[in-house]
């Protein structure tokens, strides 16, 4: 038995040591940064939108689409942080300097919250309030964008260092890896948990600089914490950004896309290991070109092989098509997460105009957001304990598949946005039996639950089914490219709501009306906004299960090189 781990180096190079190096109490080290970045991101998200609206006097579209912007920016950056991490600084040290821009964000932030010349002066009845000086928002933006480019670093590289310290060629660490992927979830949750009620509480009875301080402070704390495990920590050499091998093989295939394809696939150019070939696939024949041996291609500066950028490998070209398989599941499950994003914008709105007392105790707006945590776990609790053993018994199989949950997903979103619809109407049709100024309505604030409920319940299919169908169903060495992959869908989704919001609110309003999305959510229709998201979601899910019937599961690739004749069927020819 080895007493090192053969792939990964202490922090001096040396083989790491697995009696002084990783396991479990490093693993949670790592973990804590990750339940900050959760307290931080999502206690602001949950609760910003009634601080545009009531303290920085945004109307309510503009408001949400603050609040979406800023976290489709966070997921999108994941991919930058990914990056930086596959290709220069690794995941260790971009944890580390990602943690401290976040620490800075935070901290900017509490401070716009603090000092009364970065905000407007409050309004009085029968007053216009004033909205904030685009000073003041500028302030505003430049602290939720370093909270947006901490976050986008974090989350590139957290769970995969997390993982790096465990041997995967150990049974033992093997086991405690598998281990720490359900915790890792947990982690997640309740980080979230915590912040739609203990941060949103403070917010909004203390002050919201309090609880901006609390999260600065919370990861800074985690940093020192994560820092004094350096010693400790195995790490693992970069092998280059898989975003660059992509754009190599696209740019081999387009150079040569003019030449024609040998008639035997032996003819192409392959240079990996036996072991680690990939079978040639009769799909995207136009990326094969890359592999083409042409004159030239041999002009490699470092003189150890072929130009990457002219000549690919076959394996290499095989997983660029891998990541192109992926790309239909992934386009149709960017409309969940903007139904996702109604639940920490106009949901949480319409929450604030409600009945929320309970006793002598008032319900902070945001936190109404705990029933989506709740459905979250529940579903999980229900899927582990009573779904999965009943399929098993009956299929034969353990559990659903990651495509059967995202199919479930899509479906439980539709009717939480159907159902949005109609509470909203009912809200209404209350408002207008009394002022509609009225700031709280007599209806109480529990009618938003089964909304809630369906849309969680939704993200524990789909969250857990995408991630599995995005980590199994890609390369081995684009594992996490294909994490930030299935993260930009949440960005996307984010950026689809901003869009559909705008649209809907310029072709909705006119001179004497301000349309569904009017700046006084009880002047509006919000419910046919909602109505018009579930009449996307059930398109999106037909296309989706299209998609699904031509994605055919996919076996692990065998070892050693097909040699078969290219078919070039035009039925087959995809490209």
């Amino acid at each position: 038995m080895s007493w090192t781990v053969g792939d990964a180096v202490d922090y001096k190079g040396f083989p790491a040591d697995k009696s002084k190096t990783g396991g479990w109490v490093c693993a949670v080290m790592i973990l804590g940064i990750e339940i900050c970045e959760r307290l931080s991101t999502m206690g602001i998200a949950v609760n910003l939108v009634t601080y545009l609206i009531g303290t920085m006097h945004l109307p309510s579209s503009a408001s949400a689409n603050v609040v979406t912007d800023f976290m489709g920016t966070s997921f999108l950056l994941c991919l930058l942080g990914g990056f930086l991490a596959d290709s220069f600084l690794g995941r260790y040290k971009t944890i580390a300097i990602f943690a401290m821009v976040q620490v800075l964000g935070t901290g900017a932030l509490a401070v716009a919250t603090k000092l009364s010349q970065l905000r407007p002066p409050p309004c009085h009845a029968n007053e216009v309030c004033k909205q904030a000086s685009g000073f003041q928002m500028g302030i505003l933006y430049i602290a939720l964008y370093l909270i947006a480019l901490g976050t986008g670093g974090l989350k590139s590289s957290v769970s995969g260092f997390g993982t790096d310290q465990f041997d995967e060629k150990d049974e033992k660490e093997k086991s405690q890896m598998a281990y720490f992927f359900n915790r890792f979830f947990f982690f997640i949750s309740t980080g979230t948990l915590m912040a739609v009620t203990v941060l949103v509480y403070i917010q909004d009875a203390v002050g919201r600089s309090w609880g901006y301080g609390i999260c600065s402070a919370s990861m800074l704390i985690a940093v020192f914490i994560f820092l004094a495990g350096t010693k400790k920590y195995r790490y693992k050499r970069s092998q280059g950004s898989p975003v660059v091998h992509i754009f190599q093989v696209i740019a081999a295939a387009i150079s040569k896309r003019k030449m024609d394809l040998p008639y035997s696939v032996g003819s192409l150019y392959e240079d990996t290991p036996e072991g680690l070939r990939i079978l040639h696939t009769d799909q995207f024949h136009c990326l094969d070109k890359a592999a083409i041996i042409r004159e030239g291609d041999f002009d490699n500066m470092s003189g150890s092989g072929p130009n990457p950028w002219k000549l690919c490998s076959v394996t290499r070209v095989e997983e660029v098509k891998m990541v192109v398989r992926l790309l239909p599941i992934w386009a149709t499950t960017i409309i969940f997460w903007t139904t996702y994003a109604q639940m920490i914008t106009f949901s949480v709105e319409q929450a604030s105009t409600m009945e929320r007392s309970i006793g002598s105790f008032q319900i902070p707006a945001g936190s109404l957001t705990v029933f989506f945590v709740a459905a979250i776990l529940i579903t999980l609790a229900i899927n582990d304990r009573f779904i999965m053993p009943l399929w098993r018994k009956w299929k034969g199989k353990q559990g659903f598949s990651s495509l059967q949950r995202i199919g479930i997903g899509l479906v439980l979103s539709t009717f939480g946005m159907a159902a949005a619809s109609m509470v909203e109407t009912k809200r209404l049709s209350v408002s207008k039996t009394v002022d509609r100024n009225t700031e709280i309505l007599p209806i109480t604030v529990f009618w938003l639950i089964p909304q809630f409920f369906l849309v969680g319940s939704a993200e524990a299919f789909i969250y857990t089914g995408q991630l599995d169908f995005f980590i199994t169903q890609s390369p081995k060495g684009m594992k996490t490219m294909s994490t930030g992959l299935f993260l930009t869908t949440l960005s996307f989704g984010f950026f689809l709501s901003s869009f559909l919001v705008s649209v809907v609110k310029k072709v909705t309003s006119n001179t004497n009306e301000q349309g569904w999305l009017a700046d006084k959510i009880n002047y509006g229709r919000l419910d046919c906004f909602y109505g018009l998201l579930a009449i996307l979601s059930v398109i999106n899910f037909v296309i989706y299960v299209i998609c699904a019937m031509w994605l055919k599961p996919k076996t692990p690739p065998k070892i050693g090189v097909q040699m078969e004749t290219i078919k070039a069927s035009s039925t087959e020819e995809i490209c």
